[in-house]
């Protein structure tokens, strides 16, 4: 148990020291008037959580098949279960980050208090994308092979270690489809006080890919449900 909780905390101060060499120091990646290291730890700790919860979710009914199959009970407690179980984790990294913000000469926006809303955000994000996974999962196993790797280009796909502003202006609002764009533009916001003016329409177009993501998701995790059982 111990050794977990120093992981949860070692992770993303390791990660944010490697992105920060490889990006700010060899590629030049500038962050504007936030220092980069808290930069990318920003949105780091709001990734790690949406990878876990997906990661989680995605396999959880496969995961849970013997349950599944002796008992019957709302099959959807299982992902929701897997996406709400790493908030633990994402509060000690929220709190390293609010610890190691002083030490950059950075203080934490009094829009601080907005991070329950966020992650709320976040949470029906990877439900959303989760729904989808881990009903699939049931019928094609090859899903869980195929969401790590899914995982691993998406993290590339969202302005973890750039600004958006290097996104070309013609292909933005197409890049803010990815329902995570938003939550990390969030972030920042709720984070920095330099971020003054927030992306509203990177906000909002988010907000609706995932409304619309988490209403065809539950749509067709319950049209399949029924057959979870004799399938798995």
């Amino acid at each position: 148990t111990v050794v977990g909780i120093i992981w949860v905390i070692l992770q993303p101060l390791a990660s944010m020291i490697v992105i920060t060499l490889v990006f700010n120091v060899f590629l030049e990646v500038e962050s504007g008037d936030i220092p980069y290291p808290i930069f990318v730890l920003s949105a780091l700790i709001f990734w790690r959580y949406f990878a876990t919860a997906l990661a989680n979710g995605g396999q959880s009914l496969v995961s849970n098949s013997v349950l599944i199959s002796k008992i019957y009970f709302p099959r959807i407690i299982i992902p929701m279960s897997a996406c709400i179980s790493p908030i633990v984790d994402f509060l000690l990294s929220l709190v390293v980050l609010i610890l190691v913000m002083p030490f950059f000469g950075v203080i934490p926006s009094v829009r601080l208090l907005l991070v329950p809303l966020l992650l709320i955000v976040i949470i029906l994000t990877a439900l959303s994308v989760s729904l989808w996974l881990t009903a699939l999962s049931v019928r094609y196993r090859d899903v869980n092979q195929i969401t790590p790797f899914l995982i691993q280009i998406w993290m590339y796909l969202v302005p973890i270690m750039y600004p958006i502003e290097r996104v070309p202006e013609s292909l933005r609002t197409v890049y803010s489809l990815n329902p995570m764009v938003g939550v990390i533009e969030s972030a920042r916001w709720i984070f920095f006080e330099q971020n003054q003016t927030p992306n509203f329409t990177v906000m909002l177009i988010g907000m609706v890919v995932v409304i619309i993501l988490l209403i065809g998701g539950l749509r067709f995790f319950n049209r399949i449900e029924r057959s979870f059982a004799d399938i798995i």
